[in-house]
């Protein structure tokens, strides 16, 4: 099999370079990328920022970066020796236009010495506030060049981290002013959960195998949950948080896409338009949440203090930057139904939060009942419905939960599991997300980035329930203890439909 095609002569210019998500994940991707011999040999790396302190500081912190990551060992010495050669920098001011003259210089120089074939992708690593300004000027000094998201040579793309707005008339705005300056093609809304190997291997598995397809309906499927939980509370993000909040955070983006992946039909075609128009179509059809119904179906929580792990833990109103009587949520559960064909009268259960007892992100699927009871003499736990769990990580893998004959002389049915591990299968574990997803920008597959009406459909899924908790005062927070599975209240989306939060890590 031939090796897969390097990203192809490109200059990336990644803005907010002296930041945290910079030398946390793009540089290591970056450097990974390079080391699997992924970047075209003239492809270089320009790093902007208002704090930059030329090639050789930027270099040095890259090199950190790197080295922190895991990355050593005389192999990666001389990977490092060729990867610094692609680093440059320049100080500049985001809201000042010379600076992005000055840029184009740079852009020139560059393509002077390594031929770069005029392509540019324009990373935005910076917090959403100066996005818009970014946006203006690269508009403005005619670094965006419409119409040249998808060339082979001459082509301009921009990643955009989120948030996308803060919600639906801010995302709107974000989107019409970025329309102002690219094409839609040229604009590429990152969600590093669509790019994790186990997010993806959602599509593998329905679309790949014959025996799953069949069953995934309304016929054959009871409920569906999506669990994004974390062990930490907020650290550092304590003054986001009080901004943002479980809901804005995790759910308008990463629980909805995952349930998007879930949910979708089978596409035409395994293409970027054909996958995004599929997910589209599922975010449209989720029921809108009646604002009168809001806390039948939509929970929230604040974690207090509490024991992780055995450690005695502060709860979030005495995390450094939250207020000491704070309403933000760090804690969001949702029930949403699909009114389509294929998923009529199925809930959707999400669920995300901080300070819970696990790091884990799951997709759970639970089958119906069988229809006949043929062991009816057996106790009723046995009487199991079979479970299929997709393990976005950690442990990356899938696990499929059935009925099988205990041996001996009675008919005792006991549940047993068949489990595929990633780790024991492939050997190596999975790329990282940000790996696969830079690699895809500069190759034009859009297919695992967010399109703007696809924005527009999340936020319309989640307004009602913001507005409706901006209107009435939080419950009394805190309300759940750091350690356990969240407020009880989350227990009462489930419980009046006969279902139980699957927790994973729990027998």
């Amino acid at each position: 099999m031939s090796p897969p095609p390097n990203s192809g002569p490109c200059a990336i210019v990644i803005f907010g370079s002296t930041g945290d998500l910079t030398l946390r994940k793009l540089i290591p991707a970056l450097f990974s990328l390079d080391r699997q011999g992924l970047l075209h040999p003239s492809a270089k790396i320009v790093g902007f920022a208002r704090g930059e302190d030329g090639d050789e500081g930027f270099r040095a912190r890259c090199l950190k970066a790197a080295r922190s990551e895991g990355y050593g060992g005389p192999a990666c010495e001389v990977a490092w020796g060729r990867f610094r050669g692609r680093l440059v920098s320049m100080r500049g001011d985001y809201a000042d236009p010379a600076a992005y003259a000055a840029l184009a210089t740079v852009l020139k120089r560059i393509d002077t010495e390594t031929p770069v074939s005029d392509n540019f992708l324009f990373y935005l690593a910076v917090p959403p506030s100066v996005a818009p300004l970014i946006v203006r000027n690269l508009g403005s000094s005619g670094l965006a060049r419409r119409g040249s998201g998808t060339r082979e040579a001459g082509w301009t793309r921009a990643i955009f981290e989120k948030p996308f707005g803060r919600d639906k008339d801010s995302a709107h705005e974000l989107n019409a002013l970025i329309a102002s300056v690219l094409d839609e093609d040229q604009v590429y809304r990152i969600d590093h959960y669509l790019g994790k190997e186990t997010v993806q291997n959602i599509l593998a598995l329905r679309f790949a195998n014959s025996i799953f397809e069949p069953l995934w309906n309304r016929e054959h499927v009871m409920d569906v949950q999506v669990t994004v939980a974390e062990k930490a509370g907020v650290g550092t993000r304590g003054r986001f948080y009080e901004e943002a909040g479980a809901l804005r955070d995790m759910v308008q983006n990463h629980l909805l896409q995952l349930m998007a992946m879930v949910a979708m039909e089978p596409p035409v075609a395994f293409e970027a338009a054909a996958i995004r128009d599929e997910k589209l179509k599922v975010l449209r059809a989720i029921r809108p949440v009646d604002p009168a119904e809001v806390d039948r179906v939509a929970v929230r929580g604040q974690y207090g203090e509490g024991s992780v792990d055995g450690a005695r833990v502060p709860g979030y109103r005495s995390e450094p930057g939250v207020v000491p009587d704070s309403p933000a949520e760090t804690f969001a559960a949702l029930k949403l139904f699909v009114d389509n064909w294929r998923w009529a009268g199925i809930p959707f259960y999400l669920r995300t939060g901080k300070r819970l007892p696990a790091t884990v992100t799951e997709v759970f699927i639970r089958f119906g009942h069988i229809p006949h009871i043929l062991f009816r003499d057996l106790p009723e736990e046995f009487h199991c419905p079979n479970e299929l769990k997709l393990r976005i990580q950690p442990d990356e893998g899938i696990s499929l939960t059935f009925g099988a004959k205990v041996p001996g002389s009675a008919m005792v049915i006991k549940p047993v599991s068949m489990d595929f591990s990633y780790s024991r299968a492939f050997g190596d574990e999975p790329a990282p997300a940000y790996e696969r997803l830079v690699l895809d920008a500069l190759r034009g597959d859009a297919s695992l980035f967010i399109r703007e009406d696809a924005v527009a459909a999340t936020w319309a899924v989640v307004q009602p329930v913001l507005d409706a908790w901006d209107r009435n005062p939080a419950p009394a927070f805190p309300d759940y203890a750091a350690g356990t599975w969240g407020p009880p209240g989350a227990n009462a989306l489930v419980d009046p439909d006969g279902r139980r939060w699957r927790n994973p890590g729990e027998p």
